[in-house]
């Protein structure tokens, strides 16, 4: 037997017991051994990442690799929107748009205006639009003798967030959607027309609609479509949809009392988060809601100080975890770990931007322990090493 083939037995004889050992280690030294091993992993050599593995059933940090660092966090940028807005918001908030007139109606016809107030909800769609003028239609109004009047109040005039790329396909951020698309009053004024309602003598506008006008003038609300926090929260976190998200945090902005509610309101209130889940919220970069921004930076220390906060507070968790995409099973994750001990069990939110791969959320070891973790990984410009190298996090912290 030549030595070429002695050293090889004796590689692979070597690496059987290493694992082996690894094998007869108590829970969690077995598992803190494996993590060591796999901060060495060669993909480390020209990237970085940070790592931190929290015990919330013994109340404990379980492993720490540059946990600390500032990163991009990407789309793992939604926990905190999520977190934030839950406890912030409530289970109960629903995201509205409201359908106002002043004025009069006399002989099918409308002496006044119509004002559509924006509430910022995402899922306002082409159903819902019908649903006004139904509305509209039910009041045995067929002419509008005034104007139709958008009122996007609720938030600033900034289009896009902060730090977003100027190249990329970015949706418009406003009060006032439909289908996604910025043509709401486009739209209303089509629909109504051909629902057989004369806008001939109708103008479109924008402003503010007025709760203190002169008695006998006061706006009479017509409509509300509205959709609940659960149902922005599923789809914003499940598939990672930018637009939920964005809505979502000026919703939280709003909270503020400020109006025009801007993303600085929200900020504040995710930096008080922060301060309550008991980190300095200074060294921290925020910039929008979605994780889009290249300003935002956040840490692997942060996203599990908010994931056992949200799990210290049974209702929030409770709200939380089904939003999370589920390995193997749905959402963003429903492709990967299949097959293996983390299938149906990890349950996180993954982020993807040009070089940053994240992903953070919650698992129960062999144990029994319940686990939550953040993977923040940077320079990676190969997307699927970084997944490879996350999988492999989730399945060491899920197998026996």
């Amino acid at each position: 037997m030549n030595k070429k083939i002695i050293g090889l037995l004796l590689l692979t004889l070597w690496a059987n017991l290493a694992t082996a050992q690894r094998e007869q280690l108590p829970w969690p030294l077995g598992v803190q051994e494996r993590l060591d091993s796999m901060m060495r992993d060669s993909l480390l050599d020209t990237t970085q990442a940070g790592l931190m593995v929290w015990d919330l059933s013994a109340g404990r940090s379980l492993f720490c690799y540059n946990h600390r660092q500032i990163m991009r966090p990407a789309s793992t940028m939604k926990l905190l929107t999520a977190i934030t807005a839950l406890d912030q918001l409530g289970g109960q908030h629903s995201f509205q748009t409201s359908l106002y007139y002043t004025g009069s109606i006399s002989g099918g016809a409308l002496h006044g205006d119509l004002y559509c107030v924006g509430g910022m909800d995402p899922m306002f769609d082409y159903a819902d639009m019908d649903s006004l003028v139904e509305a509209v239609k039910a009041l045995g109004v067929n002419r509008i003798i005034g104007r139709v009047v958008a009122d996007t109040s609720m938030k600033d005039t900034l289009r896009w967030g902060e730090g977003w790329c100027w190249d990329d396909d970015n949706m418009t951020l406003t009060p006032l959607l439909v289908g996604r698309k910025d043509n709401f009053t486009e739209v209303l004024m089509g629909k109504l027309k051909r629902a057989g309602v004369d806008t001939k003598y109708a103008r479109t506008d924008t402003g503010v609609l007025r709760t203190n006008a002169p008695t006998g003038r006061e706006p009479v609300l017509i409509t509300v479509r509205s959709h609940s926090i659960a149902d922005v929260l599923r789809t914003m976190m499940k598939e990672s949809d930018n637009l939920y998200a964005e809505c979502m945090f000026y919703q939280v902005a709003a909270s503020s009392g400020h109006r025009p509610a801007r993303a600085i309101d929200a900020a504040r209130l995710e930096r008080a988060l922060i301060e309550r889940a008991g980190l300095d919220s200074k060294p921290y970069r925020i910039a929008d809601g979605s994780g889009l921004s290249l300003y935002n930076y956040l840490s692997p220390e942060l996203e599990v100080a908010l994931l056992r906060y949200a799990y210290q507070r049974v209702d929030l968790y409770d709200r939380l975890l089904p939003t999370l995409p589920v390995a193997g099973v749905d959402g963003t994750l429903k492709k990967r770990l299949k097959g293996t001990a983390a299938e149906g069990n990890v349950q996180a939110k993954t982020g993807t931007l040009t070089g940053v791969i994240s992903l953070a959320g919650y698992l129960t070891a062999a144990s029994g322990h319940r686990l939550c973790f953040a993977i923040l990984n940077q320079g990676t410009l190969k997307a699927s090493d970084a997944r490879e190298f996350q999988d492999k996090i989730c399945r060491i912290l899920c197998e026996p």
